[in-house]
């Protein structure tokens, strides 16, 4: 009895210790993501876009406030945001307090779920049980204020519109959809063949479904960015994310793979977390920085690479 009482002892305290570990420590353990995907033309000039998502502030969160910040010292040409800002309905100063010095450069936003409802309870058991997968919305949240910050100071909401930008003397084609996760897309707003004459075509989606993943490639964008998966949130050493709580497989749970025969994805694991899951588990909070480069020739001519990932890709 005594040796299975110790065996159970020890199984308590190694599943107390790894609880306190991802809600007290990695959930505060901001990570810059650094990534370098070859989408441009070859001759174009390197462009840094930083990528964030999944902000979910509440008003207290100094320490992410911060960090988020000094970001701007990276010096990217392009920020962009895929949503899921708002954790609170007190939360836009915090957002903006976080944004402050990047919002004098250019930057484009589309909007998730969490932006316009609060955060609930969830049984943790939905993500794993399709049946239980009822969606329960939250309070309104003030999005609107924050759009209308965010505009005030130049940047640009890409959801339902095609826009284009010169960031540097590189041409960006843009469009972006609304969240797919609670079917607001409407891809057909901003279907069509994306424009041949600029120098970089980039799709905008908070959650990477597939339906919206293949329009935008059919399309003939180069590169899509979205956020919604966390990561994973909780993965386990080597076997990597558990779910991606959308239709994307578990190898696409964060970082960049290919989509297609020549589209590249970047889906970032966010900075957040709800308050209602305050923990993270080998997949601490990260913000991304995307070095654009030119891709090889060989890249132009043959497009024979499959819609598969690698098995883990990051």
């Amino acid at each position: 009895m005594n040796s299975w009482a110790r065996a159970a002892l020890g199984i308590i305290a190694a599943g107390a210790g790894t609880v306190a570990y991802a809600s007290g420590v990695e959930r505060r353990h901001w990570t810059l993501r650094e990534e370098t995907l070859p989408v441009l033309p070859p001759g174009t000039r390197p462009v840094k876009v930083l990528h964030l998502s999944d902000l979910h502030m509440t008003p207290g969160q100094r320490s992410k406030q911060r960090w988020v910040a000094r970001l701007a010292e990276l010096e990217p040409d392009l920020v962009v945001d895929t949503g899921d800002n708002l954790a609170h309905t007190r939360a836009v100063p915090a957002v903006l307090a976080a944004l402050e010095p990047l919002l004098s450069l250019p930057g484009l936003f589309v909007w998730g779920s969490n932006d316009y409802y609060g955060p609930t309870f969830k049984n943790p058991a939905r993500y794993l049980i399709p049946a239980l997968q009822k969606r329960v919305h939250g309070g309104r949240l003030p999005w609107r204020d924050l759009r209308a910050a965010l505009i005030e100071r130049g940047w640009q909401d890409a959801t339902h519109t095609r826009l284009t930008l010169d960031v540097g003397g590189v041409t960006i084609a843009v469009a972006g959809v609304d969240d797919p996760h609670i079917k607001q897309d409407r891809y057909d707003l901003v279907a069509g063949a994306a424009d041949p004459d600029a120098t970089l075509r980039l799709g905008l989606t908070h959650s990477p479904e597939p339906r919206v993943l293949d329009a935008f490639a059919a399309d003939g964008y180069d590169l899509v960015l979205a956020g919604h998966t966390h990561g994973g949130q909780l993965r386990l050493p080597v076997y990597g994310a558990i779910v991606t709580n959308c239709g994307i497989d578990r190898s696409r749970a964060r970082g960049a793979s290919r989509w297609g025969t020549r589209m590249r994805l970047h889906v970032s694991a966010g900075l957040g977390t709800s308050p209602y899951a305050p923990a993270r588990f080998c997949c601490p909070p990260e913000a991304s920085l995307l070095t654009l480069v030119a891709r090889p020739e060989a890249d132009d001519a043959a497009a024979t690479t499959p819609a598969k990932a690698a098995a883990d890709v990051g």
